[in-house]
């Protein structure tokens, strides 16, 4: 096992739905957990869908729940988009970038192919101090709440076998190709260095 706890990141594009539905049940989990997006602003779903809402990462959960109840209660609570920003709210004040965060994490995992290979484009610019490993794996979520918390229970799975692991550095090829079998998904898994 990790001499010291796994520090985990989640990475969706906005930060809204898959990463801190995995964030939430992690935390429960007890894991050292952080959520980001790596899009340039949020979006959430409009009134049609070539009308986002967009908002700057900036803004919190509380105001972007405001702003869509003033705009259509009815449409943001049927479509699940308020009871989302609730639990947000309850977890974190806002959205973050993941480009904007310089802790160092064990494990970032990243929930669709672009925003892996944001978040490795992001790593691999920076200035390498330490030569701390971070493993950088991408667990293809569907944007959408059913899938979000099916996914995060897959991350929550593979974060506890990880965590659980002697020698996370040479056990983790071995653990990704059983946990795809497991699991029936794919993982796209890199190492980078801070």
């Amino acid at each position: 096992m990790p001499s010291h706890a796994l520090r985990v990141a989640v990475v969706c594009s906005s930060n809204q739905n898959r990463s801190m539905e995995a964030h939430n049940i992690l935390s429960k989990r007890g894991f050292d957990v952080q959520s980001f997006g790596t899009g340039t602003h949020v979006k959430l779903p409009g009134p049609a869908p070539d009308k986002p809402n967009v908002y700057d990462f900036k803004v919190t959960y509380e105001q972007m729940y405001n702003d869509l109840v003033r705009k259509d209660k009815e449409l943001y609570t049927q479509n699940g988009i308020l009871h989302m920003l609730e639990r947000n709210k309850r977890i974190k004040p806002r959205p973050e970038r993941f480009q904007d965060c310089k802790e160092k994490f064990d494990l970032v995992i990243t929930c669709e192919e672009r925003v892996y290979d944001q978040v490795l484009e992001d790593l691999n610019s920076r200035e390498q101090e330490t030569f701390q490993p971070v493993h950088v794996i991408n667990v293809d979520i569907q944007d959408n709440h059913e899938e979000a918390t099916l996914g995060a229970f897959v991350i929550c799975e593979l974060c506890q076998c990880i965590q659980n692991t002697d020698d996370m550095e040479n056990e983790m090829d071995d653990l990704l190709q059983e946990f795809e079998e497991k699991s029936n998904r794919s993982f796209l898994h890199t190492v980078c260095f801070y």
